[in-house]
């Protein structure tokens, strides 16, 4: 199945960041796009550290600069590419930050370098997230 335009936009993003990333541990490489509610597109790549704990990942580092770049409006899209063959899901960490500024209808894309993508809603990966809400 071909992409849409949107996630065609939001994959080349990510692939182009993903070579940014700092990943001499690992040696995964990986790349965030980001779509906000308002259009706006926040990209991040993941940054390994000697300390492992304060590694962060692509996903964290695209939503941290739509926050600190002044972003209000709720992720909607997240596409992760992964130079690994089977494409990789956001993580626990990630997905606790996702709940935080997305929706259960937010769509989340994993993707590799040969655009082998697959497509979920983040209530069916992370159900049951611990929101804002909970602190109502």
């Amino acid at each position: 199945m071909a992409m849409t335009d949107m996630q065609k936009k939001l994959y080349d993003a990510a692939c182009i960041v993903q070579k940014n990333a700092h990943a001499p541990y690992s040696g995964a490489f990986i790349g965030a796009a980001i779509l906000m509610g308002d259009g706006q597109i926040f990209t991040g790549c993941n940054v390994e550290n000697a300390s492992y704990g304060g590694t962060v990942c692509a996903e964290r580092v695209a939503v941290f600069k739509a926050v600190s770049e002044g972003a209000k409006k709720e992720i909607k899209e997240v596409m992760v590419v992964s130079d690994a063959e089977k494409p990789w899901p956001p993580c626990g960490f990630c997905r606790q930050v996702i709940a935080e500024f997305g929706s259960e209808d937010t769509v989340i894309y994993t993707a590799n370098l040969q655009a082998k993508m697959k497509t979920f809603k983040f209530g069916d990966i992370f159900p049951e997230a611990f929101t804002p809400s909970h602190l109502d």
